[in-house]
């Protein structure tokens, strides 16, 4: 060891003896009580905002304190403190007051959000708040006051406020207030804790962070304030990605198109259907487990029963939507491809080219259209459906509202005029050269939320249970669980759903007796599962109707209803059905909306090689059925892409060693390369750039 070095050891040796600890931690508890002392507006500050974003944690995702959270909101939170400090101590209340505001406002758009799609707000989703008033009744259905309690943290700081201004602290504080210095004190704190939540952060955080796939995750790991600062980035970034992230998308595409094996093998299906009228029905928010359901043994679906008996049903049937719901559904199903990571495709992508079903039979010579008894301008179908392709759409402007239910005209009545409709166009289509056959889409409305309330004359069936027995004054036992407590919107939502299906049964009956049906393919699906939360289907599932309440887990027949059961739950019918039964029998392969275009191609015999799904006949048990937030189902699994788990379905053993990162990457591939053909434009700008040799423009 050096001369030098030695020296400066034995320096360090005498401050380590000379260190006098009982006078550092005298000094530092000074500074303590002097920091509290002056700055109870900061601290004030700091701890309300905290806790009202712990507030939507907990009514949310039921994780009021969650380390990562927590720790990345309390950066965030000093952070943004940290500037009120370049004010004069009287005018830095104001900046406090706004920043708060602005997270409370935050706070509560994110509560009623959640409570709606089970998600939280983002900024690409702006553009899509006009369609709040089309769905008023929904939207003070869901209201709860839970959603305001985050209004209490700025008048307690506001109340704060004023005791401190009685108590004559600014002019204390001014006195010995070094601003500067509690600036870049503060900011550093701030720092110095980002710094630490990001040191703890995987390669799997980091990746999901950057795809915002699932915000739940994010905002669990991540807090309320860094994921709607990321979305807000997000959303900029995909519209410079617009102008500037082309070039790598396109590469991307062509790579992705030249490598896939797209080789389609002919099936008994094959052309099944070809030269057939088609009708579609999108039964709003029908979900599968209502098929066979009863109660009192009275159906709660009996015209769906029956019509899944003499059609190819298919049990194992997933909607692959995000935030649009219903029209992620549309879309989906007309066009093999997901929905966009952020946004909606009929809000802020409508102005794109896409092979559809639509396009592709309107090429053949259909006449396309779609019916729905709402206004217009609700998701933007007034300028998306002619992107689909759809050469009319007959809305509520067409119809004669003679009788509501819900958030506008009865699928009765709609059904009813509609009849009219079709029966026009099919004598058009017959009689003219103009088009050979038609392709309609049938949009219903009565069965969205919020569901039938008591005393609405539609809503006949009833959710009690009658026991048969006997009490001691001789009055029958009758449990109304399904009317109160926790499962009054299941309820409601039963009554609603066999509403739905007597209006749907109406229909059908009217299309077995009309001989303009007799070579028509009807597709019908449910678009979504009923917007209810998990504990609400939880309490369903574990209801015992002979007892009238819930079942214990001692009960061999409880059902642990967690988070992929709840997931596995939310299937919804797809039938295919013709008069002439040409096709019927039960179909269990997993399968999603993704798959309904290519499956139909075939029967219809037209081809998208674009399609992302696959004829669920070519794949069957082989099929992987990706969601928006990336989590993924096969016969063999569910995965889990938040926590990076997954629950292996009964009946299976075990799995090869790559069986779940090879699906990963699969899920990857199909969210990537559908979000590129949406958001740049590639089916109009790589399919259709070569017209001029040959390429063919959709119309």
């Amino acid at each position: 060891m050096s001369k030098k070095s030695n020296k400066h050891l034995s320096a360090l040796k005498k401050k380590i003896k000379s260190f006098n600890f009982k006078h550092f931690m005298q000094k530092n508890k000074t500074n303590f009580i002097n920091f509290y002392k002056y700055n109870i507006q900061f601290m004030s500050f700091v701890l309300l905002c905290l806790l009202s974003c712990a507030l939507l944690r907990h009514f949310t995702i039921d994780k009021f304190f969650d380390l990562g959270g927590t720790f990345f909101d309390l950066s965030a939170i000093l952070l943004l403190g940290s500037l009120a400090y370049l004010f004069k101590p009287r005018k830095q209340f104001t900046y406090f007051f706004t920043v708060m505001l602005v997270i409370t406002l935050m706070n509560i758009i994110n509560a009623v959000y959640y409570s709606f799609f089970s998600s939280f707000a983002s900024f690409g989703l702006l553009a899509s708040l006009g369609q709040t008033g089309e769905v008023t009744d929904a939207v003070f259905d869901k209201l709860r006051i839970t959603h305001f309690i985050y209004l209490l943290m700025p008048i307690a700081f506001y109340i704060i406020h004023r005791l401190l201004t009685k108590g004559d602290y600014f002019n204390k504080v001014e006195k010995v207030e070094v601003r500067k210095k509690l600036f870049f004190e503060v900011i550093i704190l701030g720092g110095i804790c980002l710094s630490i939540n990001i040191s703890t952060l995987t390669g799997t955080d980091v990746s999901r962070f950057s795809k915002q796939w699932y915000r739940e995750y994010i905002v669990e790991r991540f807090g309320i304030i860094v994921y709607q600062v990321n979305d807000g980035a997000q959303s900029v970034i995909s519209k410079l990605n617009t102008l500037f992230g082309y070039e790598e998308a396109a590469q991307r595409f062509t790579t992705y198109y030249k490598e896939r094996d797209y080789s389609h093998s002919k099936n008994e299906y094959t052309g099944v259907f070809e030269d057939y009228n088609v009708i579609v029905m999108h039964l709003e928010s029908i979900m599968t487990f209502l098929i066979d359901l009863e109660i009192n043994g009275k159906e709660v679906t009996p015209n769906l029963n029956k019509l899944v008996k003499e059609s190819l049903y298919f049990d194992n049937f997933y909607p692959q939507v995000s935030a649009g719901t219903s029209s992620d559904t549309e879309f989906t199903f007309s066009s093999s491809l997901m929905p966009v990571q952020s946004g909606t495709v009929f809000v802020s992508y409508y102005n794109r080219s896409y092979i559809t079903l639509q396009t592709l039979l309107k090429e053949k010579g259909y006449y396309t259209f779609s019916m729905h008894g709402n206004k217009a301008s609700m998701w933007n179908r007034n300028k998306m459906h002619p992107n689909l392709g759809y050469i009319d759409f007959y809305s509520q402007d067409y119809y004669t509202i003679d009788e509501e239910v819900g958030l506008g005209l009865s699928d009765h009545s709609f059904f009813k005029q509609s009849q009219s409709f079709i029966k026009d166009i099919n004598t058009m289509v017959t009689e003219e050269k103009e088009f050979t056959n038609y392709m309609g889409t049938i949009i219903t409305l009565s069965n969205h939320i919020p569901f039938m309330k008591d005393g609405v004359p539609f809503s006949d069936f009833d959710v009690t249970y009658h026991t048969g027995k006997k009490d001691e004054l001789g009055n029958e036992i009758i449990y109304d669980y399904l009317e109160e407590k926790n499962l009054a919107t299941m309820g409601n939502y039963i009554k609603s759903a066999h509403y739905a299906d007597k209006c749907l049964g109406e229909y059908l009956d009217y299309v077995r007796s009309s001989k303009e049906y007799d070579k028509t393919l009807f597709v019908l699906y449910g678009d979504h599962a009923a917007q209810l939360s998990r504990s609400q289907f939880g309490s369903f599932v574990n209801y015992d109707f002979l007892t009238g309440e819930q079942k214990t887990e001692e009960d061999p027949t409880y059902v642990d209803y967690d988070y992929y059961t709840n997931e596995l739950f939310k299937k919804t019918p797809l039938i295919i059905w013709s008069k002439d039964k040409k096709v019927h029998g039960k179909v269990s392969y997993p399968m999603g909306m993704i798959d309904c275009l290519p499956t139909l191609s075939n029967m219809l015999n037209i081809e998208n090689k674009y399609a992302l799904g696959h004829d669920i006949f070519d794949v069957k048990n082989n099929n992987t059925v990706v969601f928006a937030n990336g989590n993924f189902l096969t016969n063999k699994v569910y995965y889990n892409n938040s926590k990076n788990e997954s629950r292996i379905l009964d009946g299976v053993e075990t799995l090869d060693d790559n069986y779940i990162d090879d699906r990963k990457k699969y899920a990857e591939d199909i969210l990537t390369i559908s979000n590129d053909i949406i958001v740049y434009d590639l089916i109009e700008k790589e399919v259709y750039k070569d017209k001029e040799n040959g390429g063919k423009k959709h119309e």
